[in-house]
């Protein structure tokens, strides 16, 4: 990604040193003009694909469809951002009970929980240090505080040099998370979308906890666009982008710390939002038409099987259980396997054998989400 701020004008910052804690990490707002005119043209570019999702997502009559299975390919490449790698199939095999999941996948499906909670948090009250405490202690499964270690640096991969040493002190912590605070409730004279790129820098310069920060951050980016009716769902995918572009990613960041090049970050940003939307709006439209051509399918070969309830339930998890479709009312337990054994019968699911439990896959909206293979159903007219 080329820089749109010159070399010329940018300055070292003298304050900062990689071995050293940044507790002179500035306060928001940022001292430079941040919105340019190629940073308000390209935000009004984000802002129309925002407008273009969330209409989007409104033609899925069932929303739940999308409400499981984005987060869930979010989660995934969240976590794998951080190293902890799960794959689709598993995270999908156990959404719904994640007992005999391997840790990393356990892990990916608390990011979802706390992507969750946090949504019914700022529906109860205002975004805060603590709704970040919250979603972190949920990520990691523990409950933790904000950080009060002193040794916490972080280093390249590779090399093992450090590369950045966020502030230490829990209170000089906590008034960094007050102003990061301050200023996502107030200075609307900033647009939301340049806001949220800066609120996501300085919540990783902070680095508040221990582990968790990078997965944190990510969801509050998520939540500050609800809180902000900019989303209606949670549904930007936005690891997919980051995972797609990680070296911009981490060189950008420290971009800011190293020369005050905001920039260059919420230029990248915004074109993430951009491409990120553009990538979602295309998979719904993938979703509702493997919806309906499933549903024309099912109702031509087993007008005895079909029902809206139950076409419903093979989209919302790609992994579907018998118990499912009892817990749903659909049908009770012997209707509801003999339901699922027409759907293998027809194609839709594959049965997969799971110890004594008999699970059923839909294959079809795997290959969708991950691949993008489309299936046409030929109907016996």
């Amino acid at each position: 990604m080329v820089s749109t701020q010159s070399k010329d004008s940018l300055k070292t910052n003298s304050d900062w040193q990689a071995e050293q804690p940044y507790n002179e990490l500035a306060s928001l707002p940022p001292s430079i003009d941040v919105e340019t005119k190629a940073v308000l043209k390209q935000c009004i570019e984000a802002r129309v694909k925002l407008a273009e999702l969330k209409q989007a997502s409104m033609l899925i009559p069932n929303d739940s469809i999308l409400i499981n299975l984005i987060p869930l390919l979010e989660a995934k490449d969240s976590s794998e951002i951080e190293n902890i790698v799960t794959t689709t199939d598993e995270l999908f095999r156990y959404a719904e009970q994640s007992e005999n999941a391997n840790h990393a996948t356990k892990e990916a499906l608390r990011y979802r929980t706390a992507l969750y909670q946090g949504i019914t948090s700022i529906k109860e009250r205002p975004f805060s240090t603590q709704t970040a405490i919250e979603v972190c202690q949920t990520i990691k499964g523990v409950n933790l505080g904000i950080r009060s270690v002193t040794d916490t640096a972080l280093s390249n991969s590779v090399t093992g040099e450090i590369i950045y040493t966020p502030p230490v002190g829990e209170a000089v912590i906590r008034e960094k998370l007050a102003n990061l605070e301050q200023f996502l409730h107030y200075h609307d004279e900033i647009d939301p979308l340049i806001k949220m790129s800066i609120a996501h820098y300085q919540f990783e310069a902070i680095h508040p906890f221990t582990d968790g920060n990078g997965r944190t951050g990510r969801i509050l980016n998520m939540l500050y666009l609800m809180h902000e009716k900019l989303l209606n769902l949670p549904i930007l995918y936005l690891s997919r982008y980051i995972i797609k572009t990680k070296e911009d990613y981490y060189r950008l960041l420290l971009g800011i710390t190293q020369h005050q090049d905001w920039i260059s970050w919420i230029m990248y940003i915004l074109t993430g939002i951009i491409q990120t939307c553009e990538w979602t709006i295309h998979k719904i439209e993938a979703i509702r038409t493997l919806h309906q051509d499933t549903s024309d399918y099912v109702k031509v070969t087993a007008p005895t099987v079909y029902s809206r309830e139950l076409i419903d339930a093979i989209f919302e998890q790609p992994y579907i259980r018998i118990g499912t479709v009892v817990n749903k009312q659909i049908a009770k337990r012997q209707t509801a396997s003999n339901y699922l054994a027409k759907l293998v019968e027809l194609g839709v699911l594959q049965q997969v054998e799971a110890g004594r439990e008999k699970l059923f896959l839909h294959q079809h909206l795997i290959d969708l989400l991950v691949e993008d293979k489309r299936i046409t159903y030929h109907r016996p007219f």
